[in-house]
């Protein structure tokens, strides 16, 4: 595994994180840092990118314009 070392600013550092964090997951396994006084202690999360399907959905998502099953619905009447 390659390592690369960055020097960064500390007016930076939080911009830096956030845009490395925000980088196509799997794409950085591990984020380290040494500054002591970030306003915030990052870990990377890679994002997940997961199929909600209706069912699975709360009642949330009933309050919106659209309807799954009603527009299923209007196609079987059809």
């Amino acid at each position: 595994m390659n390592k690369i070392t960055l020097s960064v600013n500390d007016e930076n550092l939080d911009t830096l994180l956030i845009i490395l964090n925000n980088l196509k997951s799997g794409l950085i396994s591990n984020i380290e840092t040494n500054a002591k006084n970030s306003k915030r202690q990052t870990r990377y999360q890679p994002k997940v990118n997961k199929v909600i399907y209706e069912q699975e959905s709360g009642t949330n998502d009933t309050s919106g314009k659209y309807s799954a099953s009603a527009y299923r619905e209007r196609l079987k009447k059809r």
